[in-house]
């Protein structure tokens, strides 16, 4: 499975609840992103402008992405990974939520200032865009491709985690009729 969206939108919370729920391996694409950024002491807007400048860090996470799916019985998110892994997962989703409900996330989670996460964010989705439009040919603000768009504004995660257990059995039914 794979679950994308925007940062801040919950995709990560989500996936590590899926991946309890079912006992599957989780694998967070964001979180491998900003231990690179950790590593070179870069905030996560700086690798982001240095990956718009140097494909290999985005061919690295998405190689670690496909080889992951390629495992099988993983949850994988990442702001791209839905599209990366179309005809690897058995369901695609998108968790969204509004910018201004994402950043107020961003901010409590990163115990910083809402100011200074909301000039940040709005750069690095502008950067982020623009790689994977330029690399990959994708927008990563048309979700018309999904299985699924759960807005997480709208449902709480167990909620979100019934919506996705809900359409897993719609899948595995309709795979038992074939």
């Amino acid at each position: 499975m794979a679950i994308g969206g925007p940062p801040g939108s919950g995709k990560t919370t989500i996936a590590k609840l899926i991946a309890q729920k079912y006992g599957l391996r989780h694998v967070s694409i964001g979180q491998i992103f900003r231990r690179i950024a950790k590593e070179r002491g870069l905030s996560l807007e700086q690798l982001s402008e240095v990956a718009a400048k140097d494909p290999s860090i985005d061919l690295m996470l998405d190689s670690i992405a496909k080889e992951e799916a390629k495992k099988g019985n993983v949850v994988i998110d990442g702001h791209a990974s839905p599209w990366l892994l179309k005809g690897l997962a058995n369901l695609r989703v998108a968790i969204v939520a509004s910018f201004d409900v994402r950043v107020r996330r961003l901010a409590e989670r990163d115990g910083r200032p809402l100011d200074e996460v909301f000039r940040e964010t709005r750069l690095r989705e502008e950067i982020e865009r623009g790689r994977f439009l330029k690399l990959y040919n994708i927008d990563i603000t048309d979700y018309t491709d999904f299985d699924l768009v759960i807005n997480s504004e709208r449902f709480s995660p167990d909620e979100i985690v019934e919506i996705i257990d809900k359409a897993l059995a719609i899948i595995c039914k309709k795979q038992l009729e074939i």
